[in-house]
């Protein structure tokens, strides 16, 4: 065989084999062997639903631990006294109400919300959530704290806060004040106008 007969018998075998090549490549990917893909999906993730326990008169910590073991852990709570005070130990409150009612079934990545309270005092008749933001008309905050007054009032108001008793004394910590008389009344339009609020200490009268 010449050598001119032999560069020709190769390269022959060197375009088949690549035309095989190409071919076997192309049957994978048309054949359907490649696996599909599935959805990521996976049902158990959402963790279901559970019946809610009955939390109220629990301790609070007490309450979050027992509603973590029935498989719910979007948990908060807020003062049910509506004086916006924050549940730092949680084993210093009690649990007075809970937005979801016992024995209702849920999905376990619901938020539950509890109403509480310090230890040594009293459930009122009616959870007192934070109060709505006031929008463009002024709330009534009477009996509120003015810690409450604070939130709901857009960041940008200009607050005014003064003892209702005449003694001049500081008001330092909002939640343990609460609203006697307020400026403007309620109902009126804002319209980014001043606010001011007469208080005196929880526990005392109003004037």
């Amino acid at each position: 065989m010449s050598r001119r007969t032999l560069a020709c018998a190769v390269a022959v075998v060197a375009v088949l084999g690549t035309a095989t090549a190409c071919k076997s490549a192309d049957t994978t990917g048309s054949s359907g062997s490649t696996p599909a893909a599935t959805s990521t999906h996976d049902s158990k993730a959402d963790g279901g639903s559970r019946t809610v326990p009955d939390f109220v008169g629990m301790g609070l910590q007490s309450a979050q631990d027992a509603a973590q073991a029935a498989g719910f852990h979007r948990l908060t709570s807020h003062d049910s006294l509506g004086r916006a005070r924050m549940q730092i130990l949680d084993r210093d409150w009690k649990v007075c109400a809970q937005n979801v009612a016992a024995g209702t079934v849920r999905a376990t990545d619901a938020e539950l919300d509890f109403g509480a309270v310090k230890l040594d005092e009293t459930c009122p008749a009616h959870d007192q959530a934070a109060s709505p933001a006031a929008g463009g008309t002024m709330p009534d905050f009477r009996g509120k704290s003015v810690k409450a007054a604070r939130q709901a009032l857009d960041s940008g108001t200009s607050i005014t806060v003064d003892d209702a008793t005449g003694a001049s004394r500081f008001v330092l910590i909002e939640s343990n004040w609460q609203v006697c008389t307020q400026k403007p009344a309620a109902g009126t339009k804002l319209t980014g106008r001043p606010v001011a609020l007469d208080a005196v200490k929880y526990g005392e009268s109003c004037p």
